[in-house]
């Protein structure tokens, strides 16, 4: 019984360090995109989207409702983690977080092109929304 220990002691002293790097680096890159878009986000929602997607009424009300969908955002993490993790323990953490941060990329370019109210109307904020969800 004491050489089973004495094997999986032995066999878990080799654990790559190399692979600790590749994890520690990869949580990095992904917390600084997903940070970079939250920024990029929170700049556009009070500079740009009031005038967009909101440009009926008082502009300090546009400006709360832009900032409501960035709020969106901070209920959509606790799901999309729970979510990921479910993935990530089944297919592999490689593929979730490279799908994770596919997902926020295809969101914000769809949040890029949208168009505003002036050509949607009232659907233009609701797929801001959604899109912002994603």
């Amino acid at each position: 019984m004491q050489a089973t220990a004495t094997t999986l002691d032995h066999e878990q002293k080799h654990v790559p360090v190399n692979s600790r790097n590749k994890v520690l680096i990869a949580s990095l890159i992904g917390t600084a995109i997903e940070f970079f878009d939250f920024y990029i986000y929170a700049t556009a929602a009070v500079i740009v989207f009031p005038h967009i997607f909101f440009p009926q009424g008082d502009p300090t009300a546009a400006t709360l409702q832009s900032l409501a969908t960035f709020a969106i955002a901070f209920v959509a993490r606790p799901i999309g983690s729970a979510l990921f993790g479910h993935f990530g323990d089944r297919i592999g953490r490689k593929v979730t977080l490279v799908a994770s941060l596919l997902t926020m990329g295809i969101s914000t370019v769809i949040i890029g092109v949208l168009p505003g109210y002036a050509t949607m109307g009232i659907f233009a904020p609701l797929l801001l929304a959604l899109a912002r969800f994603g």
